[in-house]
């Protein structure tokens, strides 16, 4: 089980580009010590499993998994987000998400199925097909509904495969999200950047006569132990132009 434990230990630290020394240094052991875990040499303990996963920013899944290959009972559970030990985070995430009326906002889980959403955006989502439930990384891939109604798509496209890379890339590789990334990479075009770029890039929907331009912000449990709490993702949208702002304001009205 330890050269188990070692190859994985081992493709973590390729994957986070660190060299043991680097790995010792930040996890405050010697690189023998890690050179001995890598090669089998040594059985890490509890506690240095947990230290080592902590320097590689490892998912809770994959410590899991690191656990298992040396020999030790899993510590992280994926629960429920309806599950009894959540409910007061799923009050916390109901009560952002209302508060944050009368601008969209949601929350996505690792492969970007829909959570829940607030009345805002529930109006938005469901006026091109989209229902909890549903994965909006489909609909961003697949539906004209969306693409459609998003007047700047190429921008847009461009962001969410740089954010497919660089979730894929903190998960150590997720077939999912690589093959969306892959899908989408196939169809942006690479643009001339401007000599000097905008603050922010926001998402210009097409609302009937009028455009409705949002940027947005997301948030993540910090202290997340379980799995799937770790990945549930909460994007709150907010009006990047005063048209915007006005429409949601008259419509909270």
């Amino acid at each position: 089980m330890s050269a188990v434990f070692g190859t994985q230990l081992k493709d973590w630290r390729g994957k986070r580009r660190f060299s043991q020394l680097d790995l010792a240094l930040t996890a405050n052991v010697s690189a023998r010590h890690i050179a001995f875990l890598e090669t089998g040499r040594s059985k890490p303990s509890r506690e240095m499993i947990a230290q080592l996963a902590e320097a590689l920013s490892i998912p809770r899944a994959d410590r899991n998994a690191l656990l298992h290959a040396a020999g030790f009972a899993q510590t992280y559970k994926r629960r429920d987000l309806d599950d009894a030990e959540l409910v007061h985070v799923r009050d916390a995430v109901t009560w952002t998400l209302q508060r944050h009326d009368p601008y969209p906002a949601l929350a996505v889980d690792r492969h970007w199925s829909l959570v829940m959403a607030n009345k805002s955006a529930t109006g938005l989502l469901t006026g091109i097909g989209i229902n909890i439930g549903d994965s909006m990384l489909d609909a961003a891939l697949n539906s004209d509904a969306l693409r459609n109604s998003i007047v700047n798509w190429p921008d847009v496209a461009h962001h969410i495969l740089v954010r497919l890379r660089t979730e894929s890339a903190y998960l150590g590789g997720d077939t999912i999200l690589d093959a969306a990334a892959d899908q989408l990479a196939n169809e942006v075009q690479p643009t001339q950047e401007a000599e000097t770029l905008p603050a922010i890039v926001p998402t210009i929907y097409r609302a009937g006569e009028i455009q409705l331009s949002l940027f947005s912000t997301i948030a993540q449990f910090g202290t997340a132990e379980d799995i799937a709490l770790a990945d549930l993702k909460i994007e709150l949208m907010f009006p990047a132009d005063d048209l915007t702002r006005n429409v949601f304001l008259a419509q909270n009205g």
